[in-house]
């Protein structure tokens, strides 16, 4: 068989998958040719080979396209969402300002809950920083952040099979920060930037920041990401950078397998496509053994891996970072112009803090105690709600996602809860268009107190009350 019925086999065979849709452009010839590794004639004599089958159609200056005629596979028109015009800021900060009252119970909480950190040994070790810091000790912990930090975060990343030097990781303000410093170091404004749907606000709030473009890829809440839809967006479009969680995807919660791991990892070289690997969760797993990131499957340092304290030990410090590898000095610079530096007094108490075994004895604590609460949770809301929703709980993390009817608007039941002290995380908040609103973020994280159980009990009664109330219109 010749090279170009070869080429011609393997996109029809990708059409038949529905990766590429009827009407959908295919990649120009010479963008074709470099990923397929076949010369500009090759790709020319299957394109047009098709072409002639009545597989694909050649418009005048467009290029060739899917024909309209082929028949589509059912439920992947959805599967990738391009999405131009990135606008989230105001219904974040609505459900955000929310979940501040003390007086709530705080479902739509983004963070464990605040009663499960280290206080009183933070507090400790904040002291003990204060009195041994020096009025040099700003400049010391200036972009790339403090040494003895850094070097202690490698040693972290070591001891889970991630070899990462000290001077590829740069200390931020927070994971946020390392993941926006992380997409302005692989991206310039009208990029497209490949993000999960459902997807982490934060994520979609930067790129409304940065002026950049999405490309939502559908995630299956039973097995995370879909490969055949993450390599159909870098095959349709000029994708700079993808904004994934690996693990304990926020919000479904699910982590992709160690196999899904190694494919993002082959697609990221072959497409030439940066990850920006959100990977705050990854500390909070359940049983013996540390989930992978895709930073372990990479060789060739296409992955900026991001994490941070913040869901491991407190909120309240902001301090992140990010493993950028050669693309380290960009982000620094990055940094210097925009926060200048992260705190030194933190980062110092941190420094002081890790140096113990304080940090392994409370991670151990806090994994047993968010998996026994989310066991909890997730037993409770099955005995409330099973008839009428569907629970996705997977192993790690403290969140819940759950799936109503169609007909459900859980925004509106968001509002709703306000009124009984309950805060929820509806579904609106995790995509760029409505196709999540009659979902649900629960943060499992929280005691079941029986206070919190008549609260609970009530919000169950009223979802039935609203799902009642809209069965009957």
């Amino acid at each position: 068989m010749k090279k170009y019925e070869l080429l011609a086999n393997q996109l029809r065979l990708q059409i038949e998958k529905g990766i590429w849709l009827p009407g959908e452009k295919l990649p120009s010839l010479r963008r074709q040719a470099e990923q397929s590794g076949y010369s500009l004639m090759t790709v020319l004599h299957a394109y047009q080979m098709l072409e002639s089958q009545g597989v694909l159609a050649a418009r005048e200056r467009s290029g060739y396209s899917v024909s309209a005629s082929v028949k589509s596979p059912q439920n992947q028109s959805h599967s990738i969402q391009p999405t131009e015009a990135v606008s989230v800021n105001d219904f974040v900060f609505e459900v955000l300002q929310a979940s501040r009252n003390v007086h709530t119970l705080s479902l739509g909480f983004a963070y464990p809950d605040p009663s499960l950190s280290p206080r009183h040994q933070l507090n400790k070790a904040v002291g003990s920083a204060a009195k041994q810091s020096s009025l040099m000790t700003a400049l010391d912990n200036l972009p790339p952040g403090n040494e003895e930090l850094r070097h202690l975060i490698a040693k972290r990343y070591a001891a889970r099979g991630i070899n990462i030097s000290p001077d590829e990781i740069v200390i931020t303000a927070g994971a946020l920060e390392a993941l926006s410093l992380s997409l302005q170091a692989a991206t310039e404004s009208g990029d497209w930037v490949v993000i999960e749907a459902p997807a982490f606000y934060g994520a979609m709030q930067t790129l409304e920041r940065l002026g950049l473009k999405a490309i939502s890829v559908a995630v299956d809440p039973e097995h995370g990401l879909d490969m055949s839809s993450l390599e159909r967006a870098f095959q349709s479009y000029d994708v700079k950078a993808c904004w994934l969680m690996s693990n304990f995807q926020n919000p479904v919660g699910y982590s992709l397998s160690n196999e899904k791991k190694s494919q993002v990892a082959q697609l990221l070289k072959k497409y030439n496509v940066v990850l920006i690997e959100d990977d705050v969760y990854s500390e909070l797993y359940e049983g013996d053994t540390a989930p992978l990131a895709v930073k372990q499957f990479d060789n060739s340092d296409n992955v900026m891996l991001c994490s941070s304290f913040s869901k491991s030990l407190v909120a309240g410090f902001r301090i992140g970072w990010v493993a950028a590898g050669n693309r380290a000095l960009e982000v620094q610079k990055r940094q210097l112009m925009s926060t200048l530096a992260t705190s030194a007094p933190i980062q110092l108490s941190l420094v002081e803090y890790l140096s113990t075994k304080n940090y392994e004895k409370h991670l151990k604590e806090l994994r047993k105690t968010l998996a026994s609460r989310k066991r909890k949770m997730h037993e409770f809301l099955q005995r409330q709600l099973s008839d009428i929703a569907k629970i996705y709980n997977h192993s790690g993390g403290y969140f819940l996602w759950l799936e109503f009817d169609a007909s459900v608007d859980t925004t509106v039941l968001y509002r709703e809860a306000l009124d009984k002290n309950i805060t929820l995380a509806p579904g609106k908040l995790f995509a760029l268009q409505n196709e999540f609103n009659h979902c649900l973020r629960v943060n499992a994280s929280f005691e079941l107190t029986d206070a919190n159980k008549q609260l609970l009990q009530q919000l169950c009664r009223h979802l039935r009350e609203h799902i009642a109330r809209r069965s009957a219109d």
